[in-house]
């Protein structure tokens, strides 16, 4: 797999709860991918894009580093990005 839609990739990597509320997210303009302003949950991510996503009062920064055919658990979920913003701390 070479990509796969946003909304489902904010789903298996356990970003929120629900499959809607990533569409939901991303419809609401809270998510970028490479700086850019994203509206549409069937936009593909790549592996190396990077996600600015604003959630919960907070903004988190996830570089895509892999994908999943199903929704596992946190640690499966924590496998497919890798957290920029607590690497730089």
């Amino acid at each position: 797999m070479e990509r796969q839609r946003l909304d489902k990739w904010l789903w298996h990597a356990r970003v929120v709860k629900a499959r809607t509320s990533a569409a939901e997210l991303v419809e609401a303009g809270h998510v970028r991918i490479n700086g850019t302003r994203e509206k549409s949950p069937g936009h593909a991510v790549k592996i190396g894009d990077v996600l600015t996503i604003a959630l919960d009062n907070s903004v988190r920064v996830l570089k895509v580093s892999g994908f999943s055919v199903r929704r596992g658990d946190a640690a499966a979920g924590r496998a497919l990005y890798e957290d920029l913003q607590n690497a730089r701390q």
